[in-house]
């Protein structure tokens, strides 16, 4: 049992400080990703013009280049960026729940303006924070949603001239835990990030409090969170955590939080894989000699089919008894 709750939970050692952004105009992150240059981030929802743009950070957070939308976003709160990087921001915020259409805004490797994709809920209007987007460039949107939060996923191929109808692919509950934050239990409660890691073979989602990894053997993210169960590496009292990413090599993951005020300090948490268990050396049995009685044929026949049927026997209880 010790063993497993180990597994289950791998506290990790504290966040290291990476380094801390401090341009103005990001004053509300709500979506972080890691590139091998640096790193890529949105803000929240924003009535400034100047702060509804895509940034691009240098290795110590200093803005490199930005890109505006061509049109207003409504409320973006994750992003992306894939193999190939393409820059993947999910605009799916919606607090009030009235929007009858989600998007994201999908942007080519080194372009200047991003592509709207529509994307609608099948039941209705849902508030979300949490986009992983597959190595093969599937989103799949985890809603905020107290306790049993949905995940939806494309039910078809994307497309800037259409809106694509999304799919219920199942739900994630998370482990409870105690971990200090802001919010205290609901802050434990609701799923305000995602990441899948850059080999695909493990997924995170984040609550304001903790971060939850799984992982993905055969390359199915939604299997994994919705069935998986999850390493736990608590994120304490960040001031209000709602970006993950892991980092390019896949060793650490890496927080920011929406403050109204920068700096906004990137952080970093290294991961602890488990390892497998050890197989036990093998023991030499030495056979006693044989002193035995000698029995004729017919008895030793006789006597084994005895031994099989009370093993027989001892299973079937035993089976009974687990049921």
């Amino acid at each position: 049992m010790i063993a497993t709750l180990v597994a289950a939970t791998l506290l990790a050692a504290g966040p290291q400080q990476v380094c801390g952004i401090t341009d103005k105009r990001l004053s509300e992150i709500s979506g972080l990703a890691a590139t091998a240059t640096g790193y890529v981030v949105v803000n929240d929802g924003s009535d400034d013009a100047d702060r509804r743009r895509i940034f691009f950070l240098d290795r110590d957070c200093e803005v490199s280049r930005t890109v505006k939308y061509p049109s207003r976003p409504r409320d973006t709160e994750d992003l992306a960026v894939g193999p190939d990087g393409t820059v993947w921001v999910a605009d799916i915020g919606d607090n009030s729940r009235t929007r009858t259409t989600i998007a994201l805004w999908r942007l080519e490797p080194g372009g200047r303006k991003p592509e709207l994709i529509r994307m609608a809920y099948p039941d209705g209007a849902h508030d979300a924070e949490a986009m992983l987007s597959t190595p093969g460039g599937t989103p799949i949107i985890v809603t905020k949603t107290a306790g049993s939060a949905g995940v939806y996923v494309p039910d078809g191929l994307l497309s800037t001239g259409k809106t694509t109808t999304l799919r219920l692919a199942g739900s994630v509950s998370l482990p409870s835990t105690a971990t200090s934050n802001p919010f205290g239990l609901p802050g434990r409660m609701v799923i305000t990030g995602g990441a899948v890691s850059p080999d695909g073979r493990r997924a995170v989602l984040r609550t304001y409090a903790d971060a939850f990894e799984f992982d993905v053997p055969d390359g199915d993210v939604v299997e994994a969170i919705t069935k998986g169960k999850p390493r736990e590496t608590p994120l304490p009292d960040e001031p209000q955590g709602e970006s993950i990413a892991y980092s390019p090599d896949g060793t650490s993951l890496l927080t920011v939080s929406e403050v109204n005020q920068p700096p906004a300090n990137v952080l970093r948490y290294p991961l602890i894989v488990p390892s497998p268990p050890a197989s036990p050396a093998p023991v030499a049995v030495v056979a006693p000699p044989d002193r035995s009685p000698r029995f004729p044929a017919g008895a030793l026949f006789t006597g084994g089919v005895l031994l099989l049927a009370a093993a027989a026997l001892a299973v079937g209880l035993i089976l009974r008894r687990r049921r």
